[in-house]
C-alpha cells in the first residue's frame, strides 16, 4: 500500500522547511505568493491530504469556517459561497453555511459556535451583530453588507457609485420621472443605494416627487407592492431603479398585471445580476456585483487573520458593472 504523503515530502520536493509548507497551506502572509503556489502545486501533484484529526488536536482548530447569511434560499449567495469555498479548500478549510432568517436568536447562536471553537472564523453577510455584544476580537469578516463602527474588516462594493451609475443610465435614455424602490432602510446598504439614486437625480437637476421613493424588503412580493403604490400616483414614473433583482422581478410582474409594457411604457433597472436576470423577460438591466470575487477575497482576508495577520482598517471595495439588457429603453413621452 502506498504511504500517505506528508508535509515533509512536500518540503523536500519544494526545497523549503516543513514550517514554510505549513504556513503556505494555511495561506499565511509570511510566505511569498510564489512559494505558496509552488507548495500548492506540489500538494496536488502528490495528492497530499492533511490528517485532519491529528492537525485539529495539535492546533486546537476545527478547520471549519462559517458563512452566515440572511436567507440560505436566496440564489444570490451561491456564487459567493463558491468563491469562499474555493479559497477555503486550498487552505484545508471546510465551509458551513448558517441561515439566520433575520432571527436575533439564531444570529447569536452562530456567534456562540465561533466563540466555543466549533468554527475558526466567520464570514458575516447579515449586516448584524449580536445585540448582547461579545463579538469583539473574534475572527469575523463582513462581506457585502456594512456594519458601520464595528471595526471589523469589510469586503464590499461602492453601493453609492453603483446606484448612481444605474440611475444615470436611465437619465441618459431621456427619463425624467424616475422612482426608486429601496431595500429596508435604515440598513446601510439600502441607504447607500438610495443615496446614489438621489445624487444622480440632483446632478441632473431632477426633483424626486412625493411618493417616488418607496421602501421594500428585498423580496419579490415587496417589489409588487411598491410598484402598485407607485402606479397609483396621479403622475406615475416612466422608469424604476430597484435596489435588488428580486424586487425588480416583482415590479415587472405588477407592471404586466396592470397592462404596462417593459420597456415600452416603463424601464426597470435592478441590482445584483442574479443568474435568472438574463433569462427573465425582458432580460433585466442590472448592476453586476462580482459575487465570486467577493467570496474569494473575504475568505483570503479571514485566512490572513487566522494566520496571525492584522485586520485591515480600510474596507476592500470591489468594482461593479452595469449590464444593459432589454428592460430599459427611451421613454415614449
Amino acid at each position: 500500500m502506498r504511504n500517505r504523503p506528508k508535509i515533509k515530502d512536500i518540503a523536500e520536493k519544494a526545497g523549503v522547511s516543513v514550517a514554510t509548507v505549513s504556513r503556505a497551506l494555511a495561506a499565511s502572509t509570511l510566505v511569498t505568493a510564489e512559494t505558496r503556489q509552488r507548495v500548492l502545486d506540489l500538494a496536488r501533484e502528490l495528492d497530499y491530504r492533511p490528517n485532519v484529526s491529528a492537525r485539529n488536536l495539535r492546533t486546537r482548530r476545527s478547520m471549519t469556517v462559517l458563512m452566515v447569511v440572511r436567507d440560505v434560499g436566496n440564489p444570490f449567495y451561491l456564487d459567493i459561497l463558491k468563491g469562499v469555498e474555493a479559497t477555503a479548500r486550498e487552505a484545508g478549510y471546510a465551509v458551513l453555511m448558517g441561515n439566520t432568517e433575520d432571527d436575533p436568536a439564531r444570529e447569536t447562536e452562530y456567534f456562540n459556535m465561533l466563540r466555543d471553537g466549533h468554527a475558526d472564523g466567520m464570514i458575516l453577510m447579515t449586516g448584524k451583530l449580536p445585540p448582547a455584544g461579545g463579538w469583539n476580537h473574534l475572527p469575523v469578516v463582513v462581506a457585502l453588507e456594512m456594519i458601520e463602527g464595528s471595526g471589523l474588516p469589510h469586503v464590499q462594493v461602492d453601493n453609492v457609485a453603483a446606484a448612481r451609475g444605474a440611475v444615470e443610465h436611465l437619465i441618459s435614455l431621456g427619463h425624467r420621472r424616475i422612482a426608486h424602490i429601496s431595500g429596508p432602510v435604515p440598513e446601510p446598504m439600502s441607504v447607500y443605494r438610495r443615496e446614489g439614486y438621489r445624487l444622480a437625480m440632483r446632478a441632473a437637476g431632477l426633483t424626486v416627487p412625493a411618493g417616488y421613493e418607496v421602501r421594500g424588503d428585498f423580496l419579490i412580493e415587496s417589489g409588487e407592492e411598491c410598484c402598485r403604490s407607485l402606479f397609483s400616483l396621479s403622475d406615475p414614473p416612466t422608469a424604476l431603479f430597484v435596489a435588488n433583482d428580486e424586487m425588480a422581478y416583482g415590479a415587472i410582474h405588477e407592471l404586466r398585471r396592470i397592462g404596462r409594457d417593459v420597456p415600452g411604457d416603463v424601464s426597470v433597472v435592478g441590482f445584483d445580476d442574479l443568474y435568472l436576470s438574463k433569462a427573465f423577460y425582458p432580460p433585466l438591466t442590472t448592476v453586476v456585483q462580482p459575487r465570486s470575487e467577493i467570496g474569494r477575497t473575504a475568505m483570503a482576508v479571514l485566512l490572513g487573520i487566522l494566520a496571525g495577520g492584522s485586520e485591515g482598517a480600510e474596507p476592500i471595495v470591489l468594482p461593479t458593472v452595469l449590464k444593459v439588457r432589454g428592460s430599459t429603453a427611451p421613454p415614449l413621452i
